[in-house]
């Protein structure tokens, strides 16, 4: 069940009609163009573009506010949950939550050691051929000159325009630029802001996101914005009288805990909103690729006529639809109208279409300890995980984790050099590359879909194929110590002779192709590398 008028948010979304410059308007201020808000027109529409079949790696800043306190994802619905480690440290750090609270820590954000030039050619280096901005997250802070929203980060914190400043960075690198939008979930995201302590001395006492209205804002800093605009209204507050935090935290799994793509009831302005937010983001920037955080499309037909709209714009821009946009969990019969998001998974197949998988070197938001622990992703974990996605037809989309100020820590440079010295030598298997026949072998069993990336170790066993220019790459996954036989290459399975095999990065080195399959040897790893890869030409490979 969808909860909004479709004709009250249409009729706020022409308020957007002479704002757009030489983008031609239907009436209701969306962009006008053959594709029609509804999944047939979408999947007939839509051709997946070469620029990203050929991509393979995308690298992500998914920073924003909640990057300050350093602690993880979520911070800002976890800090109003009594017992929760976050509570306890903004607690201690920041001081209770009826006083203090998430819109303090977005004006906390400061951005001051941040240099986009710099870590965009970083990110270059280290393969990526597009990037992403974090527009806007759960905790509803538009990162962009909004012009819809007052809670941006031109008004707050910063004070300057993040995703803009990211957009001119990496059009002048020569990457892609995609932006996110996680904005449809904040309204109940943001319910555990309208709670309370269950127990203790200010037991009872409601969070900041109950008590705060414009008029208090008077003299202070936030003088002018109203914190209901950013914390969403109480649209499920947790009723009175809840005396244990067990029970406080059952109410909110079973209540505002849900994964929902329908807006709140009784309050259409929410989803009307929220689209004249995305339009606008779309107008601004001119994104070659948008990440939504939402199962299917977000608010049923709203999502609907946001994405037919963006693909209107990439015709009246580009001349066809050259952008990308994702969303996780399609239906089958919707797949081909855009990209599937498999968000921290993989897959046991080649697709046959495009998709992605998104991951993060650590937390999706700075967490300290990650550092302190050294437990990001390695190099080589990544190295690992690219060339796994490619292998099945995907791209990966991988978070760089930043604190506020906007820098990359003392392991995160080391990751990203290692990706750097392994691209340098190896780029030809991934960049520009197709899937080959089958996506590899090996005896590691990989789990499937979101959410799950639990998996042992891989082995030198572990063996993956890529197609570029006429020649077949295998990728192997552990460095192989002696000799090592492709069984997929047997006389006995596949007609293709081998009659080249060179080692990427060290020559030509020999091999034997029989029943069994392709034996070679590759050289001892004396020098710290991952992921070897052959380059193997010859009769019929491809």
């Amino acid at each position: 069940m969808m909860d909004f008028n479709r004709r009250s948010v249409l009729a706020g979304i022409a308020a957007l009609g002479a704002a757009r410059g030489a983008v031609a308007q239907s009436p209701m201020g969306l962009a006008a163009g053959p594709v029609q808000p509804n999944w047939p027109s979408l999947v007939n529409a839509y051709r997946y573009p070469d620029w990203f079949r050929d991509a393979k790696l995308g690298l992500w800043s998914h920073w924003g506010p909640q990057s300050v306190p350093e602690q993880g994802d979520w911070y800002g619905r976890f800090l109003y949950m009594q017992g929760h480690p976050m509570y306890e440290h903004h607690l201690k750090t920041y001081g209770h939550p009826s006083k203090t609270g998430m819109m303090d820590i977005q004006n906390r954000w400061t951005a001051d050691r941040w240099d986009p030039d710099a870590l965009i050619e970083r990110y270059k280096k280290a393969g990526a051929k597009y990037f992403m901005s974090l527009a806007c997250h759960h905790d509803n802070l538009d990162c962009y000159d909004s012009r819809y929203h007052a809670w941006n980060s031109l008004r707050v914190g910063p004070k300057r325009d993040i995703v803009g400043i990211w957009e001119k960075a990496a059009r002048k690198a020569g990457l892609r630029f995609g932006v996110s939008n996680h904005a449809a979930h904040a309204w109940h995201w943001y319910q555990t802001g309208y709670a309370y302590d269950p127990t203790g001395p200010l037991k009872g006492v409601r969070y900041d996101a109950s008590t705060l209205r414009k008029a208090d804002g008077k003299g202070k800093w936030w003088d002018g914005l109203d914190p209901q605009q950013l914390y969403t209204g109480a649209h499920m507050a947790a009723p009175d009288g809840i005396d244990s935090i067990a029970a406080m935290n059952d109410w909110h799994d079973k209540n505002d805990g849900q994964w929902m793509e329908h807006g709140p009831k009784n309050a259409p302005g929410y989803a009307a909103k929220w689209l004249l937010r995305q339009t606008d983001l779309i107008d601004k920037y001119k994104p070659d690729m948008v990440y939504f955080d939402d199962y299917e499309l977000p608010f049923g037909p709203i999502g609907l006529e946001s994405l037919a709209d963006y693909y209107n714009r990439s015709i009246q821009w580009h001349g066809k639809i050259d952008v990308v946009l994702t969303a996780k969990k399609i239906q089958p019969s919707h797949r081909f109208g855009l990209v599937e998001d498999v968000e921290r998974g993989y897959t046991d197949h080649i697709w046959d279409e495009p998709w992605q998988t998104d991951t993060c070197l650590g937390d999706w938001f700075y967490n300290v300890a990650r550092l302190r622990d050294k437990s990001y992703k390695s190099a080589p974990e990544v190295i690992q995980r690219l060339a796994d996605v490619v292998s099945k037809n995907g791209n990966l989309l991988l978070s760089v984790p930043q604190p506020g100020d906007g820098s990359i820590d003392s392991e995160v440079e080391h990751i990203l050099d290692g990706m750097t010295d392994w691209v340098a030598i190896n780029g030809e298997a991934i960049f520009g590359s197709r899937p080959w026949r089958r996506y590899g072998e090996g005896p590691t069993i990989l789990p499937t879909g979101m959410q799950n990336e639990t998996v042992k170790p891989f082995t030198a066993k572990d063996i993956r194929f890529t197609t570029n220019k006429g020649a077949l790459y295998a990728l192997f996954l552990g460095w192989p110590e002696g000799a090592a036989t492709i069984g997929s290459l047997a006389r006995s399975v596949n007609s293709g002779v081998v009659e080249r095999v060179t080692l990427l990065g060290g020559g030509v080195i020999a091999h034997k192709q029989d029943a069994r399959g392709l034996l070679v040897t590759i050289p001892s790893n004396t020098r710290g590398r991952f992921v070897p890869v052959l380059r193997l030409e010859g009769r019929g490979l491809t």
